[in-house]
């Protein structure tokens, strides 16, 4: 009885192997089959490009891909591994003519979206054209997502000049409430001239052209340049400005660019700081980096915010931007105007003591020096300059 049974077993393996050795030459077979009908060139064409494309047979296995297909897991001698793909070949074949989708297919573990084209170019053989489009369709959302909070923010303003303008007509034969509401349209227009104008370079920064006005720029101008735009505002706000750190710090860049963003810095400290506080603007110069800090003592971001006062329109502090007119804005200008120069920003921020705002630069070195006698020389027409000038204002 025993030996029955090993017998039969044997015979039974023995019929399975073959069967599994059956299959396995079949599909070999139909690998053979399928690539020499591939037309001449295929390879060649797949190989030279940028796109994923492979070409399938009617079992679905793949007998010929280009380089990137690899990175979503596409290799020759496998299966078609996404469902969706196959989906889009089987209604290709059915329709006889080419058919598109788009697919969200995975790139290593990273979901991607993709529009996928597949066409028969033999009786048996299928080609698959992928096309990568996640950076476009990002892309295409930030612009809408621009354009509607732009709009939303110009509702503001316009509405405000257009009831000012109403109220200022109506009012005609009260000369105080004119000039109150006078005075109320010129800072709505001011605030709406200023948001256009952020728009425009937020625009600009975001563009694909290349800044055009490079040069070596002095970072001391730049801070200086900075501050003396802000002196007014930090006054009016009763806060302290001081500068600290390296000098003849250079950078290669945009040197109104590169002030428009230090100075937007400088602003909004001045804007989240209490009277009576203090804002440093620090440069310090280390291993080919030229570093500007903006900081403030002032009410702080909290954590989670911190990743989004970059974003286009955000503020932290909804109720102060109001009343302080910004435009949400700034710090956007600043990390685009940053990046089309090479560098970063990072923030520090501890919600009741301040806020840190650093920018990080390539240095570049600083023009050679000039002569000891003609720097002297510079100087003293300098000193001079400035007394003549002392003296013409106190001269009647």
């Amino acid at each position: 009885m025993t030996l029955v049974a090993l017998v039969v077993g044997v015979v039974t393996g023995g019929a399975l192997a073959a069967l599994v050795l059956v299959a396995l030459r079949a599909r070999d077979h139909a690998r053979m089959e399928a690539s020499f009908e591939l037309p001449d060139g295929t390879r060649s064409v797949l190989q030279g490009m940028d796109d994923v494309a492979v070409v399938v047979d009617t079992s679905l296995l793949i007998v010929a891909a280009s380089s990137p297909a690899e990175l979503f897991g596409m290799q020759v001698g496998q299966d078609l591994p996404s469902d969706d793909l196959r989906l889009l070949v089987r209604a290709a074949r059915r329709a006889e003519h080419p058919e598109s989708e788009n697919l969200r297919l995975r790139r290593g573990i990273e979901p991607r979206l993709v529009t996928a084209r597949a066409s028969a170019i033999t009786a048996r053989l299928t080609l698959i054209v992928i096309r990568d489009i996640t950076e476009r369709e990002r892309v295409e959302e930030m612009r809408r997502d621009f354009v509607a909070n732009t709009s939303h923010e110009l509702k503001t303003p316009v509405g405000a000049v257009t009831l000012l303008a109403e109220a200022i007509e109506s009012a005609a034969d009260d000369p105080d409430q004119v000039r109150h509401f006078a005075s109320r349209l010129i800072a709505e227009a001011g605030r709406l001239g200023q948001l256009t104008s952020r728009i425009m370079n937020l625009s600009r920064l975001q563009s694909a052209d290349d800044l055009t006005e490079l040069r070596d720029v002095s970072i001391d101008e730049v801070v200086a340049a900075a501050i003396e735009s802000q002196s007014l505002a930090a006054q009016s706000a009763e806060i302290t400005i001081t500068r600290a750190g390296s000098r003849r710090a250079y950078v290669r860049g945009d040197v109104q660019v590169l002030t428009d963003a230090v100075a937007n810095l400088v602003a909004n400290a001045i804007a989240y700081s209490p009277a009576g506080a203090q804002v440093g603007v620090g440069v310090k110069v280390v291993d080919g980096v030229v570093s500007i800090a903006v900081t403030d003592h002032g009410i702080g971001i909290p954590e989670d915010e911190q990743r989004r006062v970059f974003e286009r329109f955000y503020r932290a502090d909804q109720a102060r931007s109001r009343r302080t007119g910004g435009t949400g804005l700034g710090l956007s200008i600043v990390k685009h105007a940053v990046q089309r120069h090479g560098g970063e920003i990072e923030l520090w921020s501890r919600p009741g003591r301040g806020s840190t705002f650093t920018v990080r630069l390539p240095a570049v070195d600083p023009p050679p020096d000039l002569p000891g006698k003609k720097r002297r020389v510079a100087k003293k027409k300098k000193k001079a300059a400035k007394a003549a000038a002392v003296n013409r204002e106190k001269t009647p």
